[in-house]
């Protein structure tokens, strides 16, 4: 049976985190489908906080190992959707 693997993450500081999940993204690059970020503007202002929504694929030790590194990063929520297709 196939998956359909999401993961949502939340940053409440991107100013002081951001660097540091585009590190672990680009790392697992090949394994991104789909990157969606979102933060609000309000004013002219940006959000310090971020949430970005990724739509993964490839097998599926090489998704927990993205999965477990970005559990690491203090600041980061990580939230996962796996639907069998």
């Amino acid at each position: 049976m196939k998956e359909l693997r999401i993961l949502g993450l939340f940053l409440s500081d991107r100013l002081e985190e951001a660097h540091k999940v585009q590190g672990i993204l680009t790392k697992f690059g090949c394994n991104i489908k789909t990157r969606l970020g979102l933060h609000e503007v309000l004013d002219g202002t940006c959000s310090t906080s971020g949430l970005i929504i990724l739509e993964l694929t490839g097998n599926t030790v090489e998704l927990m190992k993205l999965e477990n590194e970005l559990l690491k990063l203090d600041g980061l929520q990580v939230k996962k959707m796996i639907f069998s297709v």
